[in-house]
């Protein structure tokens, strides 16, 4: 298991942390899910067999924009 934090950019409110919590639930292998709207973070916890790309597409998918760390 591997834990990931990110930072994400547009989030306003505990609507749009729901929206992530709950879309990220849904993805097989990803739990301890956590999104905060005023540090502008996400993070969770990854199945080793699950992709950080699958939880940055899902959280895009819904609007919202992931800024990747070179």
């Amino acid at each position: 298991m591997k834990n990931i934090v990110s930072k994400v950019e547009g989030m306003a409110c505990r609507g749009c942390e729901n929206r992530i919590k709950n879309a990220l639930e849904t993805i097989e292998g990803v739990s301890n899910v956590n999104a905060n709207y005023i540090e502008g973070i996400v993070s969770v916890s990854l199945d080793d067999n699950i992709s950080e790309n699958t939880v940055f597409e899902k959280i895009e998918v819904l609007g919202f924009k992931v800024v990747k760390e070179d």
